[in-house]
């Protein structure tokens, strides 16, 4: 059953990342992980995927101008990972089930097919038996409300996640990504979920009209969104100092003048960002071991301790600076 609500530069960052003009960033490696025994802080995991951003647009941008505050506040107290790609279907579905799943899956991208292998989402709550209600998929796309089910046979299917899709589930059309973020913010402070992913889909949506300023536009509110999002969660009870935030791209876009469609296997297509907030964070680093889009399951899961069949992915720890107490 489905419990429904209805209705993120390369340059090693320059200076953006410094505190000062005289202070770079820290690069991690993957030798420089330190394996340790303590448990993480992190209690609660948010994932925010801002849907069809090219990396060239935002943080592949010198200037940064499309993405000022993710970058100069934010950025400076989490890390940022500078090569992280899609490496399965660059489309959105696909894009969002190995972020969920930590899977490749060839999966259809308009709704009608669903993952063949239960996420994050449904590991978290069979390993807590928390409620529905504390594991939520809130999309602007009402087509990936598919993200809560499976066709698995795995006894972890049972266990979906509550959802708020498009403007009331599947098959009921897309909403305006503030109403998405509004609507999150409710979910947080009724229902105080430990699991989260938010997905804003209007970048993707303007860019498919062919509106340049208007993909340009939505990646700035997402911008605005992303950090202000961030700071309302640092002020709420249970989640302030608690929580990891994860910030991604689905897929990113064609190269040069071909930015309305994506799909393919060029550069623009596959090359996306991550940007990690949090209190277990190597704090104002870059991340220098390429990693994809499927080991995002894996990390929300080593983050939260959920149990999680091995598949494409592994947890990226090198951003940490603690590790699980079970870390091999």
């Amino acid at each position: 059953m489905v419990f429904r609500l209805s209705l993120l530069f390369l340059g090693v960052f320059s200076s953006c990342l410094s505190t000062s003009p005289t202070t770079p960033p820290a690069v991690l490696s993957a030798s420089s992980q330190q394996p340790n025994h303590a448990a993480y802080a992190t209690k609660n995991v948010v994932l925010v995927v801002i849907d069809g951003v090219r990396y060239s647009d935002s943080w592949g941008d010198s200037s940064l101008a499309n993405i000022p505050r993710m970058a100069r506040e934010l950025a400076p107290k989490g890390v940022f990972h500078p090569q992280f790609y899609n490496k399965g279907v660059t489309k959105t579905n696909p894009g969002h089930v190995a972020l969920t799943t930590g899977h490749h899956q060839r999966i259809q991208n308009n709704g009608g097919e669903l993952p063949e292998l239960p996420s994050v989402f449904h590991y978290y709550r069979q390993h807590t038996g928390a409620p529905a209600t504390k594991a939520w998929v809130i999309t602007s796309k009402d087509k990936l409300e598919i993200l809560a089910r499976t066709n698995s046979t795995d006894s972890a299917a049972q266990f979906a996640p509550a959802t708020s899709s498009g403007k009331n589930g599947l098959g009921t059309g897309y909403r305006p990504d503030t109403t998405t973020i509004r609507i999150a913010k409710q979910v947080f402070s009724q229902h105080k979920p430990q699991l989260v992913l938010i997905n804003l889909r209007e970048p993707d949506s303007e860019a498919h009209e062919g509106n340049w300023d208007g993909y340009i536009k939505a990646i700035q509110q997402s911008d605005r969104l992303v950090a202000d999002l961030w700071k309302w969660l640092q002020k709420q009870p249970g989640y302030k100092n608690t929580t990891t935030l994860l910030v991604t791209n689905d897929h990113g876009r064609h190269t040069g003048e071909r930015f309305e469609d994506h799909g393919d296997n060029c550069e623009g297509c596959r090359h996306i960002s991550l940007l990690v907030m949090g209190p277990d964070v190597k704090a104002g680093t870059v991340a220098s071991k390429p990693r994809s889009q499927v080991d995002v399951a894996a990390t929300m899961a080593d983050l939260l301790g959920v149990p999680l069949p091995k598949r494409d992915g592994e947890p990226m720890r090198e951003l940490f600076k603690t590790t699980p107490v079970n870390a091999d």
